[in-house]
């Protein structure tokens, strides 16, 4: 049996993948099954589950609700669609505003002298190195009515004897976008920069040498070959700022609430844990419709080839 495994490849194949497969069933599947049958349940009035199939978790998420003033049968509330949008408009605008900040400081890493790369990099993960938290509070500190930014500017603003008015930073979706793009900012920088750095520095003298100039080198040999760090990038951001809560829950307080947020606040505070199965589904679906519409369009970067 020893001499057949080992003349098996197929077999050893089978073997190494044995424990990733027994932890993905115990640890995704059945914790997946588990919430999706919950999520048909409904709640008890002590905040158990009744198990059930009901689909009133599904619709009161998308604005349909039984439970409706002046006697009406059903109303629309569109608080939580608002939310699912909100969520969705703000990982759109975070990834964007990420690829356009990590690409330059990518491309600056990459084409630096081999020597300064490494403290580059050093500069980029050390903010990692400080809990997620502490990070996020930091902002807070910095962007409150009394905080360094407002100081900085105040201070700017009586030399110039100009009259200044604090600006109201701290628990706007600003502050909430700010404290992502922060967040998030090193996951896109790195995988670009792999991208960059694989680059054969002989396509840019070929291009050189048919007379293609800095913009048409950039458009059609940099960012197609760079495309595969971008796709991957786009993923490691946009699908953690769908589910995040800590950010918008510091810098947004009350005001700034995300499918996150909802979740978090179902299961904690409500204790509908019915309600929260069905908005973690919604927002997983949601997640992987775009991701699988975005890597259908632009593929995982190998397939992108300038026209």
């Amino acid at each position: 049996m020893l001499k057949r495994l080992r003349e098996s490849k197929a077999a050893q194949g089978t073997l190494l993948a044995l424990p990733t497969t027994f932890w993905l069933f115990f640890l995704l599947i059945i914790p997946l099954f588990l919430t999706l049958v919950i999520s048909f349940g409904k709640r008890s009035p002590d905040g158990d589950v009744i198990y059930t199939f009901s689909l009133d978790n599904y619709t009161r998420l998308f604005g349909y609700s039984t439970d409706c003033p002046d006697g009406q049968s059903s109303c629309f509330d569109p608080l939580y669609v608002q939310i699912l949008g909100r969520s969705l408009t703000l990982a759109f605008n975070t990834t964007a505003l990420v690829i356009g900040m990590a690409y330059p400081l990518a491309y600056f890493i990459a084409r630096a002298h081999p020597k300064k790369r490494n403290l580059f990099l050093f500069l980029v993960l050390i903010p990692l190195w400080t809990n997620f938290v502490i990070r996020v509070y930091a902002w807070m500190m910095l962007l409150r009515k009394e905080g360094a930014i407002n100081i900085i500017i105040g201070a700017l603003a009586n030399m110039l004897h100009i009259p200044f008015t604090p600006f109201e930073m701290l628990y706007t979706p600003g502050a909430v976008l700010v404290g992502m793009v922060y967040e998030f900012l090193p996951f896109m920088i790195l995988p670009i920069y792999t991208s960059l750095e694989k680059i054969d520095i002989s396509l840019y003298e070929a291009a050189a040498d048919l007379g293609a100039n800095a913009v048409k080198t950039f458009l059609r040999v940099t960012l197609p070959l760079s495309m595969p760090g971008v796709v991957a990038g786009t993923i490691l951001v946009f699908i953690p700022v769908m589910g995040t809560f800590i950010v918008s829950d510091i810098l947004g307080g009350r005001q700034v609430i995300l499918v996150g947020n909802l979740i978090q606040r179902q299961f904690l505070d409500a204790r509908d844990p019915t309600f929260g199965s069905a908005a973690s589904l919604i927002l997983m679906v949601m997640t992987l419709v775009v991701t699988y519409f975005y890597t259908r369009k632009f593929g995982f970067g190998e397939e992108i080839v300038p026209a």
